[in-house]
């Protein structure tokens, strides 16, 4: 929730809405959260569950209420995320099954779709892509 800006409400509900997901106890998964500040992996079920959450919770806001448009993010850290995301393009395709690879290429388009606040990283490469070529 740290990287993804909303009130304490909204985070409490994306949680909730996430522990329901993993069919975990809320407090479960605050702890597992809270963990991995400290090194812990998130298990993979439950990051997975987290990410649809904060995908569901960006993408369905109240019917008929205006999309808050928030804050462009910095040109500078958007090119570095997409520079970054290139690499790990290109690192998984000349090692396809390096798990390595796949968790850094995971990793990137997440922070990516964080970052443009889009829900898919098609998405956030476009928006990106646009971003970039409108600061020239």
């Amino acid at each position: 929730m740290a990287t993804t800006p909303c009130s304490a409400r909204d985070a409490l509900r994306i949680l909730a809405t996430a522990a329901d997901l993993a069919h975990v106890a809320v407090q479960d998964l605050a702890a597992a959260v809270t963990a991995t500040s400290c090194g812990t992996a998130l298990p993979a079920r439950l990051e997975r569950a987290l990410r649809r959450a904060v995908e569901a919770a960006r993408t369905h806001g109240p019917a008929g209420a205006p999309r808050d448009a928030g804050l462009a993010p910095n040109p500078a850290r958007t090119e570095e995320v997409l520079t970054r995301l290139r690499g790990c393009q290109a690192r998984l395709a000349a090692s396809p099954h390096d798990p390595g690879a796949l968790r850094a290429m995971d990793d990137t388009a997440y922070t990516l779709c964080v970052l443009m606040g889009r829900p898919t990283a098609l998405q956030a490469i476009a928006a990106a892509e646009e971003q970039l070529a409108a600061t020239g």
